[in-house]
């Protein structure tokens, strides 16, 4: 499994095809529209607010096998059904019925790669506005190529997915996919999934955040001077936005993770704890500042979400004081806390979520104790668009072959000066960490 950006990620020369899906006229009620789809959304019709994941299928799939595939996926997940209108300044969600589909030629331009193609695709057809905001695309690879099997990507507008959701798509199109080919009814045996509309509904429900959990979020954003927390190291001139730099690192490879993990327990914490505290130590010794960054959690927060498909991401906010892993712990476990209530009614005072230029934000994700489980055979690659920013966020990514990290920020000399030299630094301190001896249990 590779994280990666889509000027970076492996896609082999080939015919490129994509399934553009005819739907009906809006049908049915008004949907509710989630705090975060909202800011999404709000921000107006653009390309490059997809994300995507790619694989490779067997050799000699069939296209139309691909398709009927990928319209039983669709029947299961409700939020690949609707699509988003605007009435001023008020989002719209609407039911949408998909009536068939079309499988178009994508030749590109003399020279382009095919990941140029995908993102020119995926640029055009997953839009916040578009009906729907998703597309399906296949890499099929030219004759006399080395390894024959196509590669398979889909994308969508952020809107719509997250990068559990992009698992759960991949894990319910390959099984449906071997269905079709068996002749079995695409996606019987796969477990429910209910809509990602009707968790926004429940969300709205719950009774307000407790006073506590009100007042610890002011704490951090009026430490901020009322804004989500900024990156604490310049980053140049962001009076506008500016072309976004990606890299990726790999920082620890499966045998360090499990080291480092085993440093962890010995700690008395977890994994993403003792790497909190790394990224804490770092800050203070490079900017004297505690680590205070914007930190999703998801929110499945019910076994019937596990198979869904939306943005089951909320914000949330970390801030950890000192580098003591057991400080980390507590950290993040308050970040849960504080990311577990709807933010609507807790961000109010501030206008919404305050963002600010140089917003500093850090994504933990570990994929194998997701639910979700794919053959590392399909050689998944996470993709990222291309954006302007003036943001810096941080990911980091476990899976079986260990830790990696994808970073964006403003392209300016001083922001890839100074968040290289941040990233440097973190990616030595987790090292560390992975190498520092753990006794061996007592008899």
């Amino acid at each position: 499994m590779r994280l990666t950006n889509v000027t970076q990620m492996a896609l082999p020369a080939g015919r490129v095809r994509s399934y553009a899906l005819r739907v009906a006229e809006l049908s049915g009620p008004e949907l509710p529209v989630s705090f975060d789809q909202g800011r999404h959304v709000g921000g107006g019709d653009r390309s490059g607010s997809w994300m995507s994941i790619a694989f490779r299928a067997a050799p000699g799939l069939d296209a139309d096998d691909l398709a009927a595939a990928w319209h039983a996926v669709i029947a299961r997940h409700g939020t690949l059904r609707t699509v988003f209108t605007a009435d001023g300044d008020h989002l719209r969600l609407h039911g949408i019925e998909v009536t068939g589909g079309d499988w178009e030629e994508h030749p590109g331009a003399p020279g382009a790669l095919t990941r140029d193609v995908a993102r020119s695709v995926f640029d055009a057809t997953c839009r916040p506005f578009a009906r729907p905001s998703y597309r399906l695309l296949m890499v099929e690879p030219d004759e006399g190529a080395d390894d024959q099997r196509p590669a398979v990507m889909v994308g969508s507008d952020h809107a719509h997915v997250d990068m559990w959701s992009l698992l759960a798509l991949v894990r319910d199109l390959v099984v449906c996919l071997e269905d079709v080919h068996d002749g079995r009814a695409p996606g019987a045996g796969l477990p429910a999934a209910d809509a990602f509309a009707e968790h926004t509904a429940l969300l709205a429900q719950r009774p307000p955040a407790p006073a506590a959990v009100t007042a610890r979020w002011a704490e951090i954003l009026d430490a901020e001077g009322g804004r989500m927390p900024v990156f604490p190291l310049p980053l140049g001139d962001l009076t506008q936005l500016r072309p976004a730099a990606v890299a990726v690192r790999d920082v620890l490879d499966a045998p360090e993770m499990e080291a480092f993990t085993a440093h962890a327990k010995h700690l008395g914490v977890g994994a993403a704890a003792l790497a909190m505290s790394c990224l804490a130590a770092v800050t203070r010794e490079l900017a004297g500042a505690p680590l205070r960054a914007v930190f999703p959690v998801h929110s499945r927060y019910e076994q019937r979400w596990q198979d869904s498909v939306g943005w089951f991401i909320t914000n949330s906010v970390l801030e950890c004081a000192d580098a003591e892993p057991a400080t980390s712990a507590t950290a993040l476990r308050q970040a849960m806390t504080l990311g577990s209530h709807p933010l609507g009614p807790i961000l109010e005072p501030y206008g919404g979520m305050p963002v600010a230029p140089g917003m500093f934000a850090l994504s933990w994700l570990d994929t194998r104790r997701l639910p979700v489980s794919l053959d590392p055979a399909l050689e998944i690659q996470y993709v990222s668009s291309v954006i302007e920013s003036d943001d810096v966020m941080v990911w980091f990514i476990v899976n079986e072959r260990g830790l990696h990290l994808r970073y964006r920020c403003p392209d300016t000399p001083e922001a890839l000066a100074n968040v290289g030299r941040w990233v440097d630094a973190v990616s030595a301190a987790l090292r560390t960490s992975a190498a520092a001896p753990v006794p061996e249990p007592q008899a």
